[in-house]
């Protein structure tokens, strides 16, 4: 896993921090890095943004070598086995920290300016960096946590070395990884943009999040906002099996995308959640939803079984026209891989109104004959360098009646890895749903429930 930049690991790792939504939460990043990851964290957890500051102190012999960190409040931390492998004196050790401390108390002033520190003591402290190889920043801030009274600390990172999350497992409450490759080498491989995040983006971003945590409850002629929602859900279908899902809903909704994961992708997909952020931005609600349970994932025949996918889309889809919020708002699709073909089996199904749908590196030709029967406008995308696909897309798209587009993004393969490549999905998404949400009726969608997938021959 390669995350975009710092900004999509930050919602991929609030995906997994959403049990520690509540009031009492403060996500904290470590300047620099960690700042844009933990602003992800705290916009989809709904909590107060603030930095711990801390800084490593670098061995002589090579800065990347931590022999220890500091932070706020005095906080100091020795790496002996460092300091005496590389036989560093404690002159030289004092005269690094002395520099480390200055550092930290310059960012502190530049950082917070007039702004208080949200109040630590009973809170659960979520700490965020955008990787951690050592941990001894990590420990440093865990320290300065504990010593404002944090009642419960948790660290969560996109990537760190093994190493790393055993120091770190030892003295925090919780460690959250997503990934902790054996190979780590260094934070900076696992990001395809991993530049400099400066004092001036730092600001930014806390004056920012300090303006949208606390929007206020009505606007100016006292009618009531609507709210915006950011939470976990359970779907339930007629085989009577629950799965989950995110749904995130902006206060200005112009209608609703479900992402239809394949190739035992999850709703967890970095890739699916850098394309829902960028919808999010132009006012469009997503579901992330697994299509199945975690026992179904591992059955490999599972993941091909574009029926039981389509039919778990479909249940998604029935559940959204229960909410009051989003029933009269028209509803597409984002099919990647196999649920691409899901996608347009349930979009072909009898009285399923789907505004428009996308495919992303899809498998339409698994719909079978399902593709003359969809009415949703189509826009298949896939990579120039992703030849077999290509192929596959280019017959499918021969058979479908629906309006449709087939776009090739130039030298992009099939995960869509390459610079850029995966920022033009999301542009091409976002103009294909802008463009046909706008011409749906809402209210044929508010009162028209999907039914069965229809049955598909495999031609």
């Amino acid at each position: 896993m390669i995350f975009e930049n710092r900004r999509t690991a930050g919602a991929a790792l609030a995906a997994r921090l959403v049990s520690f939504t509540g009031p009492d939460t403060v996500v904290v990043g470590l300047p620099r890095g960690g700042v844009p990851v933990a602003a992800e964290v705290a916009r989809r957890l709904h909590a107060p943004l603030d930095v711990l500051i801390v800084r490593k102190v670098g061995a002589p012999f090579h800065g990347e070598v931590a022999m220890g960190a500091v932070g706020e409040d005095g906080v100091s931390i020795r790496n002996d086995d460092v300091i005496r492998h590389a036989a560093i004196s404690e002159e030289a050790f004092a005269r690094a920290e002395r520099a480390e401390r200055a550092e930290v108390e310059r960012r502190a002033a530049r950082f917070r300016r007039n702004r208080p520190r949200p109040p630590l003591a009973g809170a659960t402290v979520v700490i965020v960096d955008d990787g951690i190889a050592t941990g001894a920043t990590a420990l440093a801030a865990v320290q300065v946590a504990r010593r404002h009274g944090a009642g419960r600390v948790v660290v969560a990172t996109p990537v760190a070395s093994p190493e790393a999350c055993t120091v770190l497992e030892r003295v925090a409450d919780d460690v959250i990884v997503l990934m902790s490759p054996t190979d780590f080498v260094a934070v900076g491989r696992w990001y395809r943009d991993f530049s400099e995040t400066s004092d001036d983006e730092v600001e930014r971003i806390l004056a920012e999040h300090a303006h949208i945590a606390a929007p206020p409850a009505v606007t100016a002629s006292g009618s009531a906002r609507p709210q915006r929602r950011d939470e976990e859900v359970e779907i339930t279908g007629p085989d009577g099996v629950t799965v989950q899902g995110h749904l995130y809903v902006p206060a200005d909704v112009r209608g609703t995308v479900v992402f239809a994961h394949g190739s035992g992708s999850s709703r967890f997909s970095h890739r699916n959640i850098a394309v829902a952020d960028v919808l999010q931005e132009a006012g469009m609600a997503t579901l992330l939803i697994d299509l199945l349970t975690e026992r179904e994932a591992t059955d490999r025949d599972n993941v091909f079984d574009i029926d039981l996918l389509a039919a778990r889309l479909l249940a998604a889809t029935a559940w959204l026209r229960t909410q009051p919020d989003l029933a009269a708002r028209p509803v597409g699709y984002f099919g990647a891989s196999t649920g691409g073909a899901a996608a347009l089996v349930a979009a072909a199904a009898t009285g399923a109104t789907i505004a428009a749908l996308v495919s992303r590196g899809g498998r339409p030709d698994l719909a079978g004959s399902a593709l003359e029967r969809v009415h949703a406008p189509t826009l298949l995308i896939v990579g120039g360098d992703d030849t077999v696909v290509l192929g596959l897309n280019r017959l499918a798209a021969a058979r479908l009646r629906a309006p449709h587009r087939l776009a090739v993004i130039p030298g992009a393969t099939h995960l869509f890895e390459e610079e850029g490549a995966l920022e033009e999905v999301a542009s091409l998404a976002v103009r294909w749903f802008r463009q046909h949400f706008t011409k749906a009726s809402p209210t044929a969608a508010a009162h028209t429930l999907p039914g069965t997938p229809p049955k598909r021959d495999q031609s």
